[in-house]
C-alpha cells in the first residue's frame, strides 16, 4: 500500500510539473520580455531596461518623481525616456555565428 502511494504522489507530481512547463512555454509564446532558454544577457537586460522606462512613462507618479529629482519638465523626461528605449543598452554584441 505505500509503494502504491508513492507511484500515485509521483504521477501526481509528473503530472503538475507537465502543466507547469507548458504554462510557462505558453508566456513565453505570449510575452516577449519573459525571455527563453536562448536568451542572451543583452536581450534579457534590453527587455529589463524597456520595461522600466515604459513603467516610467506610463505611471504618472513615478514621472513626476523623476522630474522633480533631476529638475527637468515632465515632457522632457517623457521623451528622454522614449528615445532611451530605442537603444538601452547600446549596440547589440557580434554574435559568434555570424
Amino acid at each position: 500500500a505505500e509503494s502504491l502511494a508513492r507511484r500515485i504522489r509521483l504521477l501526481f507530481t509528473m503530472a503538475d510539473s507537465k502543466a507547469v512547463y507548458s504554462q510557462q512555454e505558453h508566456l513565453q509564446a505570449k510575452y516577449v520580455g519573459t525571455g527563453h532558454a536562448d536568451t542572451t544577457k543583452f536581450e534579457w537586460a534590453v527587455n529589463q531596461h524597456r520595461d522600466s522606462y515604459s513603467a516610467y512613462i506610463g505611471h504618472h507618479s513615478l514621472l513626476a518623481y523623476s522630474a522633480i529629482a533631476e529638475n527637468e519638465s515632465m515632457g522632457r523626461l517623457r521623451y528622454q525616456f522614449m528615445q532611451k528605449m530605442l537603444a538601452p543598452c547600446g549596440k547589440p554584441p557580434k554574435r559568434e555565428d555570424e
